[in-house]
């Protein structure tokens, strides 16, 4: 029942995730992983986190499915639960603390320490490590995700599991209490706190308003001919599309009304810096409409490798100002272990070129003539919006609004691009930043500081936004707590593993010395 419970759990919370999105369920898929780490055994405690784990993981990241092949995704999905696995074992030795035994509230805010402490590991480790799948992105529409305004991801997360070990406490007030009324006397607070837990975050004063002007943005998505790995088999094809779309802007503005076009990650499949005509192209249509254009490409240098560039591009001059992705994806933009792993799987080799990471923030410099002043744009690309440092870190340096460009085409119909979009909402939400995700096929989204959208596009289809961003200064006590919140939460999930193993250990000892005594005082009677 043990085992049933955990993967009802990891299923149950997936589904609080895009697409479906029914965020409630989050609270519901970790109360039932509590519920199932009953016994007091270590390894039992693994097993079932790894089954927890899988069940959520290998649907979650399906899309590593839709655009690599089987093994990766099976790897990728056993390597994420391995942490929830870990997270079993170490609940099972920090319970044993005596002061939280007889104490369920205590428990639950133990377990929801421990949780967070296990996503902040996978976070960052192992190869910079993997947030996808965070309780925090699933949370981008509900009233928890207010919160991040607050404290980040870290706190969303600390709140979702936080809701749902206070369920767990309910449950087992009303599974293990006699009589109607005692049982409803028991689970009452539990439930009570956790209503309050998931309703406070509403008090919380989002702003959306400018503060420092608005910049006018069009944002383009080009598509591509063929879903999935095929998408940009065509040369100049994507770029073609993109610099239709860039034109197809002026069917609703004129020309010199937009401050930026805003392309997607890989909208130009050639560099324009190498490649003359497709300089000259970039450029008629940057004249065209009278703004400079965000372009995604890719550079080859000279000593080898590849970056994933954003390049802001000037009509009439060229590349002003430039962002290179700083965190590639392993696996999927550079291969770590490549001779080992092909062993296992021959889609190792995909990645011809691996990707290296850029070194500068991610702020690139518009020149905003209708301003009259240079406008600082956040600029993350596609995963990193994942990795909250990385935002923050432009925001601190001076951001005022925020670009994802993605390039999505990969992935197919699946969920991957709509839970990308809920992490950008989350981004918005936690900086106070209006936000565009721009994508080659969807899904693209124009978000409101508050984490509303306002804009969105469907998959594979040709479209393009048109958006007037508020153009905000002001830090949030989030940005301004910078890693506190995700050192705290560290520092207190070691501090209850230390306790809880020195008192296991003691009580073994304790066990094992009066065994011994119960021994020598039979043998002298």
């Amino acid at each position: 029942m043990s085992l049933l419970s955990a993967v009802a759990g990891g299923l149950v919370t997936d589904a609080a995730f895009p697409d479906r999105g029914w965020w409630p369920a989050a609270f519901v898929g970790v109360a039932l992983l509590l519920c199932a780490l009953r016994r007091d055994d270590a390894r039992w405690g693994a097993l079932v986190g790894l089954a927890w784990g899988l069940a959520f993981f290998l649907p979650h990241l399906y899309w590593a499915n839709e655009a690599t092949d089987t093994v990766p995704w099976l790897a990728l999905s056993v390597m994420e639960a391995c942490f929830v696995a870990a997270l079993g074992a170490g609940w099972v030795w920090a319970r044993r603390w005596p002061w939280l035994r007889g104490r369920p509230a205590a428990q639950g805010v133990a377990f929801a320490v421990l949780f967070v402490a296990a996503e902040q590991a996978r976070t960052e480790v192992p190869f910079g490590g993997f947030p996808w799948g965070r309780l925090a992105f699933s949370q981008a529409g509900s009233p928890l995700g207010r919160a991040a305004w607050l404290g980040g991801e870290v706190l969303v997360s600390l709140l979702v599991a936080l809701v749902g070990s206070l369920l767990a406490v309910a449950a087992a007030a009303l599974w293990r209490t006699r009589g109607r009324a005692a049982r409803v006397r028991r689970a009452l607070p539990a439930l009570a706190a956790a209503a309050v837990l998931v309703a406070a975050p509403l008090l919380v004063p989002l702003d959306d308003r400018a503060q420092a002007g608005t910049l006018e943005v069009g944002a383009v998505q080009g598509d591509v001919a063929e879903p999935g790995l095929g998408s940009f088999a065509n040369r100049a094809e994507v770029l073609n599309n993109h610099l239709d779309g860039t034109l197809a802007l002026l069917d609703q503005v004129e020309p010199g009304e937009l401050d930026v076009v805003l392309w997607p990650e890989n909208g130009s499949d050639l560099d324009p810096q190498e490649v003359p005509d497709v300089a000259a192209a970039i450029d008629d249509a940057a004249r065209e409409v009278g703004a400079p254009v965000l372009v995604g490409a890719q550079e080859y240098p000279a000593t080898g490798g590849r970056y994933n560039v954003a390049l802001l591009w000037e009509p009439g001059v060229g590349v002003v100002d430039r962002y290179a992705k700083q965190h590639p994806a392993p696996f999927g933009e550079y291969m770590p272990m490549r001779s080992f792993l092909r062993l296992f799987s021959a889609q190792v080799d995909r990645v011809t070129i691996d990707m290296i990471p850029g070194t500068g923030t991610g702020v690139v410099e518009l020149d905003a003539d209708r301003l009259g002043r240079t406008v600082p744009l956040g600029v993350v690309i596609c995963f990193e919006v994942a990795y909250e440092e990385l935002v923050r870190d432009a925001v601190t340096s001076g951001a005022e609004v925020l670009v994802v460009p993605t390039n999505n085409a990969s992935f197919g119909y699946t969920a991957e691009s709509t839970q990308q979009l809920a992490m950008s909402r989350l981004r918005a939400v936690t900086t106070g930043r209006a936000t565009v995700q721009v994508s080659t096929v969807g899904v693209s989204g124009v978000i409101a500081p508050d984490g509303e959208v306002l804009q969105s596009t469907g998959l594979f289809t040709a479209d393009q936004l048109v958006a007037s961003l508020p153009l905000r200064t002001d830090l949030t006590p989030a940005v301004r707590a910078g890693a506190a919140p995700a050192v705290v939460v560290g520092v207190l999930a070691v501090a209850l593993l230390a306790v809880g193993v020195v008192a296991g250990v003691r009580e073994r000892r304790g066990r094992a010395a009066g065994s011994g005594a119960r021994t020598v005082d039979g043998e002298q009677g």
